[in-house]
């Protein structure tokens, strides 16, 4: 069953997305959407609203935004191609307070050259924002680039981690 809650933070109303009692009964995250992202989830009329399937998750999410949390502990549903999933992979290893640009992820994940921009899909088809951190990746002149929520967003979450 799809569960789904609303989470107040410092980004806007996040909209968490999940599937119930899957890792030992914990929510397995499907989605955390932020207003006005593109691309982002909208709730489905099967879906239960359920905030308390979300308080682990929500609580983790506070401690970030906290500045007292560096690495989320949260189970994600898998989702994605096998690339997509090659390149979220690579998302969840840059350190927090830490940049790579697009090229070290394609480089990473072994699709340099013309695959930077296949990588720079698959990273704006992130379904998790904030806990899988798309915002650490930057141009390789070091500017801010794309972030389906925006790039203001994007900005704020590296300042939180104080990596502008």
């Amino acid at each position: 069953m799809t569960v789904y809650a609303y989470v107040e933070g410092p980004l806007g109303p996040m909209l968490l997305v999940g599937r119930g009692a899957g890792h030992g009964g914990r929510t397995e995250l499907v989605s955390l959407s932020l207003p006005g992202q593109k691309g982002g989830a909208a709730v489905d009329d099967g879906w239960r609203h359920a905030p308390e399937a979300f308080e682990e998750i929500a609580g983790q999410l506070d401690e970030y935004f906290a500045g007292r949390r560096e690495r989320f502990e949260i189970p994600f549903a898998e989702g994605g191609t096998d690339f997509q999933r090659r390149v979220w992979r690579a998302l969840e290893e840059i350190p927090y307070g830490a940049t790579v640009s697009y090229g070290d992820i394609a480089r990473t994940v072994g699709s340099s050259g013309a695959g930077v921009r296949a990588v720079g899909t698959a990273i704006g088809r992130n379904p998790l924002l904030v806990v899988r951190p798309c915002h650490r990746v930057i141009g390789a002149d070091g500017s801010l680039r794309g972030y389906a929520a925006g790039l203001e967003r994007k900005e704020r979450l590296l300042g939180l981690e104080r990596a502008v």
